[in-house]
């Protein structure tokens, strides 16, 4: 198990491949537009050697049977289901923000395990035997892995191969005997800049004439032709700031957009090499642990929000009685994600492969529930915190440790507690409910337009009105075919 500084100094030999404003930054783990992001992903490896938290963010392998990161697992029942609900809650309790430059990866990896047997089965390909060969590598290394689905997609109403350019879609250029070509981008990436390696899978089903972009493997971050720009968050300049003005010491997520520029991808580290008809099963097996589990994330965010707004509530000189409502419908918010989400789980099947997979009717209508009672324990949030919880509402931090006029501000902030500890507070609110630490809650692992669609697909319909039919006995005798004789 690699240490936090193990994991940073991993990161420091890759060669230096990410933008921002135009700079190229020759050091993640120190430059200010993505250190507290390193830092935040750094919390994970730390946690793996504390006790109160290493049963949840380890595991055995069951390709080793050594003890190993359960962000390289794979999961092979509803207790490993359990345990992934659980841990996105606990990152997000420790961070304060998305560490999603692990997640993605682990719900990839475990999506094309079930996917590559499958497509071996049909074509005796060996993709499943490079996987299990890679993961088990990967788990010797406790390496990051980030997933990578989004295509930039160009005209959403034509399918890849129809698109102006070409390269709308990552696609296959050229193929040779030890190795494939791929050109085009993966677009906004979480946490990429904090993994080691990308792994990819295609971002949308397929038809035939789309095989060349029925693509998936797995690389390294700074592998050669991959150019990766940072992109511009509505919080960088509170992001690139020290003390109470960015209030979480180890969270902050990123998004990137991954260039691929005639990338060399060896054949033992591709997955999927036109089989297009398999692009729409590899989209479902991501969905439906990654919509499982996002809702332990969401709950996670608002365990905090809730703190937050009672100590805020405090600070005020309010009895947190005052709140009780509020505190309530939050702690409901939560909770429906986080338990539709393990039910989700619990309720699903294995694969043959030996992965197993959610149920996908409850992880979409918890994708629904995910884009819309967030933002609602949010707005409650800042409801409590009042005017200073929200943008632009409070001078920096800077300006109340000016020797002249920051003593009157400090002073004018004042209420219950010293006006430092209500800024602190207020800040942290701004942080959780409008800023960085706000997670891809809307359109996060897809849109929620996307899951009604398919839970108006999955649900059986006709089932229910045949439970109604049957109930009222409402069932219609069979007509008697024209001419036949009956008895009197």
């Amino acid at each position: 198990m690699r240490t936090p500084e193990e994991y940073k100094e991993s990161l420091r030999e890759m060669r230096p491949n990410v933008y921002k404003f135009g700079n190229l930054i020759e050091d993640v783990t120190a430059h200010p537009a993505t250190r507290r992001m390193i830092e935040g992903h750094a919390r994970i490896f730390q946690a793996a050697f504390e006790e109160e938290h290493s049963d949840t963010v380890t595991t055995m392998s069951t390709l080793t049977d050594e003890t190993i990161s359960r962000y390289l697992s794979l999961i092979t029942g509803p207790g490993d289901m359990i345990a992934n609900s659980r841990l996105k809650r606990l990152m997000f309790n420790l961070t304060g923000t998305c560490t999603g430059g692990r997640c993605v990866g682990w719900n990839a990896l475990n999506a094309m395990w079930a996917v590559t047997y499958e497509i071996d089965a049909k074509y005796e390909t060996n993709y499943h035997a490079s996987i299990r060969r890679w993961l088990g590598n990967s788990q010797a290394r406790d390496i990051a892995i980030a997933g990578a689905l989004t295509d930039p997609k160009g005209n959403r109403k034509l399918g890849p191969s129809e698109q102006a350019d070409p390269d709308a879609y990552l696609r296959i250029v050229d193929r040779t005997e030890s190795d494939i070509i791929v050109r085009g981008a993966k677009v906004m990436i979480a946490g990429v800049t904090a993994s080691n390696e990308l792994f990819v899978v295609p971002g949308s089903a397929y038809k035939e004439e789309d095989a060349d972009y029925a693509v998936s493997f797995v690389i390294p971050r700074d592998a050669e032709g991959i150019t990766i720009i940072e992109a511009r968050h509505p919080s960088d300049m509170r992001e690139m700031e020290e003390g109470p003005d960015n209030p979480v010491k180890g969270g902050g997520i990123t998004q990137g957009y991954v260039l691929f520029d005639d990338v060399k991808v060896p054949r033992d580290r591709v997955f999927m090499a036109g089989e297009w008809e398999f692009t729409g099963t590899a989209i479902l097996s991501f969905i439906g642990p990654y919509r499982s589990a996002i809702g332990g994330c969401v709950a996670g965010q608002g365990d905090l929000m809730m703190g937050a707004s009672t100590l805020m509530a405090r600070a005020n000189g309010l009895d947190e009685k005052a709140i009780r409502d509020k505190l309530t419908s939050m702690a409901m918010n939560n909770e429906t994600t986080f338990g539709l989400g393990i039910a989700a789980g619990v309720l699903g099947r294995q694969h043959p492969s030996g992965v197993w997979q959610p149920d996908k009717l409850m992880a979409n209508v918890n994708k629904v529930y995910v884009a819309t009672l967030p933002y609602e324990t949010k707005r409650l949030a800042q409801e409590v915190a009042g005017g200073i919880g929200e943008t632009g509402c409070m001078p920096s931090w800077t300006d109340l440790q000016d020797p002249e006029y920051g003593p009157l501000l400090r002073k004018y902030l004042t209420a219950e507690v010293p006006g430092e500890e209500r800024y602190v507070l207020a800040r942290l609110i701004e942080w959780l409910t409008v800023g960085g630490g706000i997670p891809g809650t809307m359109h996060g692992g897809g849109s929620p337009d996307g899951a009604k669609m398919l839970i108006s697909r999955m649900v059986d319909l006709e089932h229910d009105i045949d439970l109604v039919k049957d109930l009222l006995e409402m069932r219609e005798e069979p007509e008697e075919e024209e001419g036949e004789e009956t008895e009197e």
